[in-house]
């Protein structure tokens, strides 16, 4: 298994930031009395936040955590 690199931690986390940002314009949709949910916000944002701690990790932002 190869490690992740910065550059695709980065990379990686601005796919989440696209796919949440392109979630929170069109979420759902209502066709009379069904509502159609495109994707789950929370399993994208808890991504978002996972990859954005592994940039800072990566950029020596982290910290240590206690």
């Amino acid at each position: 298994m190869s490690a992740i690199t910065l550059q695709v931690a980065k990379q990686t986390l601005q796919k989440y930031i696209a796919a949440e940002q392109a979630v929170l314009k069109n979420q759902s949709y209502t066709i009379g009395t069904r509502t159609l949910t495109h994707a789950n916000l929370t399993s994208i944002r808890n991504g978002r936040i996972k990859w954005q701690n592994i940039v800072k990790q990566l950029s020596g932002q982290g910290g240590m955590k206690v």
